[in-house]
């Protein structure tokens, strides 16, 4: 699994012009599911993003997590983080999810950011959409849980 995690001021996201998700102040997570993705991973990416510590404290630090700043998050599902380009320059996405394999740990996913008690808005799965955000920082963090669970 695999996820970007951007710390924003605000975003949101649309489907043919309607907005299905937004946030104020926390985190924008795009998050990529592979076929060897279990329940597990999810579990460790989920308490990995809900405890990083991206957002600054009373001296300036990053040293706060968006749980401790009570925080939004937005997960959006994306499964071209599993593109491949390392032959030829269209991507292959064979190491990516099936799409009803992929729907269940995303929704997995987002229930247990819920679990921890934070806010968190989704895109819609397998739709076409706009992403518009507000980047805090910038900050932006690559996950995988691949190399690291």
């Amino acid at each position: 699994m695999r996820a970007v995690v951007q710390r924003v001021r605000r975003c949101r996201v649309s489907v043919d012009s309607n907005t299905v998700g937004q946030i104020g102040p926390g985190l924008l997570v795009l998050l990529g599911i592979a076929r060897s993705d279990t329940e597990a991973a999810a579990d460790y990416l989920a308490e990995k993003i809900i405890g990083l510590r991206i957002f600054e404290d009373d001296q300036e630090k990053m040293n706060l997590s968006v749980q401790d700043k009570h925080g939004e998050l937005l997960v959006v599902s994306q499964f071209t983080l599993y593109g491949d380009v390392r032959r030829g320059k269209r991507p292959s996405f064979d190491a990516a999810a099936r799409p009803e394999e992929a729907r269940k740990l995303y929704e997995y996913f987002v229930e247990k950011i819920r679990a921890a008690g934070l806010r968190c808005a989704t895109g819609q799965f397998q739709a076409m959409m706009d992403v518009e955000l507000v980047n805090s920082g910038p900050v932006t963090i690559i996950l995988d849980s691949e190399k690291t669970f």
